[in-house]
């Protein structure tokens, strides 16, 4: 059973949730709120400080954010029907290495407005879908996200297999995947 009530720490106004976690959770939701999953058993004076103490990291977290949105406002998301001819080539540049996987067949692009993902695969639609907003990244940074998407279809999940076929594949797929973490 989840309780939720409202409090503040450290500058930071939050909510908290109790329910049956084992660890102390922070996230910040998209609209600037702080939330806090606490186990059952954790006192209210230890969730405060838990909170006091990461108070800097939310205020960084929010600057980010309300930069991140404002970079948005200025460059508005493209339309899908305009990025998909650039994914479409990045993902036939790509398709050879998978094509046994694939039986020879490419998978469907799709383009949507996507706000928290820059693509995400569907192995059983053998379809992979990109975000519009990664049309405004730098092409090193799409070609990562499409290879990421790709090894979906070999590995579905994100384990120590998955890693090293992307590695394989890109080498240098951490200082791509930075390029997108520095853009949101």
């Amino acid at each position: 059973m989840e309780q939720k009530e409202f409090r503040s720490a450290g500058g930071v106004d939050y909510a908290l949730t109790r329910k049956r976690v084992k660890n102390l959770n922070l996230r910040l939701g998209p609209d600037g709120s702080v939330r806090v999953s606490a186990p059952l058993r954790a006192s209210a004076a230890s969730v405060d400080a838990f909170v006091a103490a990461h108070a800097g990291w939310v205020q960084k977290a929010l600057a980010r954010q309300k930069a991140a949105e404002a970079a948005r406002a200025a460059a508005p998301t493209p339309k899908p029907a305009d990025c998909l001819p650039l994914f479409q080539a990045v993902s036939d540049r790509v398709f050879p290495r998978f094509a046994g996987v694939l039986g020879g067949q490419k998978p469907i692009i799709k383009v949507r407005d996507m706000r928290t993902r820059w693509g995400s695969c569907h192995p059983a639609k053998r379809q992979i879908t990109l975000a519009a907003r990664l049309a405004l990244q730098p092409p090193e940074a799409v070609e990562y996200v499409v290879v990421h998407e790709y090894c979906h279809f070999v590995h579905p999940d994100h384990q120590a297999g998955f890693w090293a076929l992307v590695a394989s594949i890109l080498p240098d797929w951490k200082a791509r995947r930075a390029l997108l973490r520095n853009a949101r």
